[in-house]
């Protein structure tokens, strides 16, 4: 039966990308599932748990893409602080043309330049992104 795994992040560099995201969101890569074109990165927990997978990609990053990821904070003060913490990791801040007036998110790049959101859910209606 068909059941939906983990999603996969396309970059240039899977060593790089390996050292942000295992920091940002603290998971470990699995040493079995890793090599110079693949990391599948896990949380913790027995067994592991598969969470992202991050695969050598020589496509170009999508300005808009179709697919992204929303990491979730409570407040906003987290949702501040988070961003400086992932920019300290080597994210960037995006000067993303597509904001709602006064949006609930902050979109911010990967290193490889994979945007992504960070929600704040007490601004999202009913805490849902």
């Amino acid at each position: 039966m068909l059941r939906l795994g983990f999603p996969v992040i396309g970059v240039n560099d899977v060593p790089r990308a390996v050292t942000f995201w295992t920091a940002a969101l603290g998971l470990a890569a699995a040493p079995e599932s890793q090599n110079r074109r693949w990391c599948t990165l896990v949380r913790a927990g027995d067994p592991p748990e598969p969470v992202l997978g991050l695969m050598y990609s020589e496509t170009p990053v999508q300005e808009h893409p179709r697919l992204h990821l929303d990491l979730m904070v409570d407040t906003e003060a987290e949702q501040r602080a988070e961003a400086e913490r992932l920019v300290a990791l080597g994210a960037r801040r995006v000067d993303w043309d597509s904001y709602p007036p006064d949006p609930d998110f902050v979109v911010l790049a990967d290193p490889d330049g994979n945007a992504f959101c960070i929600v704040d859910l007490s601004r999202s209606p009913a805490g849902i992104p």
